[in-house]
């Protein structure tokens, strides 16, 4: 038994929304046996575009029935049956959350009409309710209406029924389908042809632009757990609407998917990507002149406009790395504002520092230049050898002085210790201090993966 559903609403997702009308065809698989039809008061007001849209206004719901008085029957008719709904997810989120809240949990099988179109009448303009009424005649005087459009979703999928030769309907019912589930414009052949490798994935919308990057240890398992669940967010509802296809590049370990989804989400700045669009790191060691002439150091929050000599991942990391650059070459505390009271210099040259004037800005300053130079100079160089895509390949990536090259893959028999030649056979990437540290932590935990050069 299939119960075949319609409802309108007050918005487009089930957590700041209330349900306005609720229509449920009860269909044996022949034709409908039951109508169940009620109006809804959602305990809020009904925006102007949606009256227009469904003609239910405010005083039509006012002395309707709330969905709590109404959830137990609703709960009864829907129990052990398959839900049926165009664009199923739509509907089912929106029933289930106002469920819970009522007090009635609901966990079914689903049918989406707008999938089966596409699976039994592939090639078709569009498969919106409206477009396929009037493909196949049915009529449905009472659009936007739960019960018209229910009752025309009945009608078609009666049609569906008759027309599923290949028994993609009993498919797409099957305890390991994921038919029920996927976003309804994504074909199932996408998901059919992910790998289980480690990777990077693509979403597409309808014109072919890239949504959506993510990484993955497992290129399918990933992408399936995106479809997983009835968050009723409006922004996974607009987020699954809009996946239209799926891409992907096989890598050959997951930090090579880390890597690639950094450089991928920077090239692309897909819509719905926000962690990593806007990365940098929080601190950096900056170098300036002061009016005396002197060039001064100093730890400071990341300024988006000047560049700084080093990037550090905290305050503590710059400071450290800046009292041994004091110890080391001689600067004073002061200049490098590691020392802020007003107690003489702490510095090795107390009495002669070049805070008090006692060392000329040129002496100072070569000091600060030489320090820079052996902070840059000691920026380390290393390239990663870890597994390929195939058994005879190894995945590579360079960090060359402190800062990320690029990556790519070489032989199984080629020996990486040249880094001029290893160039050759590598991808440059624009990098960050993201994909810096990442690959130094990984280098960190597995030091036998890592090369180092001269």
């Amino acid at each position: 038994m299939y119960a075949i559903v319609d409802i309108e609403t007050t918005g487009g997702h089930a957590s700041a929304n209330g349900i306005t009308e609720i229509a449920i065809c009860i269909h044996d698989g022949k034709k409908v046996i039951r109508r169940f039809e009620t109006l809804v008061n959602p305990q809020r007001e009904i925006p102007v575009y949606i009256r227009a849209l469904t003609g239910i206004t405010n005083e039509m719901v006012q002395n309707a029935p709330l969905f709590e008085d109404v959830a137990h029957e609703i709960f009864h008719l829907l129990k052990g049956q398959i839900f049926v709904a165009h664009n199923v997810n739509f509907d089912y989120s929106f029933l289930k959350y106002h469920l819970n809240a009522a007090g009635y949990e609901i966990n079914l099988n689903k049918l989406c009409t707008v999938r089966l179109g596409r699976k039994i009448m592939p090639g078709l303009m569009s498969y919106s309710l409206g477009k396929l009424c009037s493909h196949l005649s049915i009529p449905n005087n009472a659009r936007h209406r739960a019960m018209g459009d229910a009752e025309a979703t009945a009608q078609l999928f009666s049609i569906l029924l008759n027309k599923d030769t290949e028994n993609h309907i009993a498919k797409a019912l099957k305890q390991n389908s994921k038919e029920q589930v996927l976003p309804p414009n994504l074909p199932k052949a996408d998901i059919d042809a992910l790998p289980s490798n480690p990777g990077v994935y693509y979403f597409h919308d309808q014109k072919g632009k890239v949504v959506y990057v993510g990484k993955a240890k497992n290129i399918r398992k990933r992408v399936c757990s995106h479809f997983t669940g009835n968050n009723p967010n409006l922004q996974r509802q607009e987020f699954l609407k809009n996946i239209h296809h799926i891409s992907h590049q096989v890598c050959g370990t997951e930090l090579i998917a880390f890597v690639l989804e950094a450089v991928e989400i920077k090239r692309l700045w897909p819509k719905y990507n926000r962690s990593l669009k806007r990365f940098e790191n929080t601190y950096g060691i900056y170098m300036y002149e002061d009016q005396r002439g002197y060039m001064r150091l100093a730890v400071d929050k990341h300024r988006k406009h000047m560049p700084s000599v080093y990037a550090c991942n905290s305050l503590l990391e710059g400071h450290n790395l800046l009292n041994n650059l004091i110890e080391t070459f001689g600067l004073c505390p002061k200049l490098c504002f590691i020392q802020k009271n007003d107690q003489p210099c702490s510095g090795a040259n107390v009495g002669q520092c070049a805070c008090e004037g006692n060392e000329s800005s040129d002496v100072y300053n070569n000091k600060v230049m030489n320090a820079l130079h052996e902070l840059k100079q000691s920026l380390p160089t290393f390239a990663i050898r870890d597994e390929g895509r195939t058994g005879d390949e190894h995945s590579c990536i360079l960090i060359e002085k402190g800062r990320f090259y690029g990556m790519g893959y070489i032989s199984h028999y080629y020996n990486a210790d040249n880094i001029q030649a290893l160039k050759n056979y590598l991808t440059p990437y624009p990098g960050n201090d993201y994909i810096r540290n990442i690959v130094a932590g990984y280098a960190e935990r597995y030091p036998h993966r890592k090369v180092m050069f001269a």
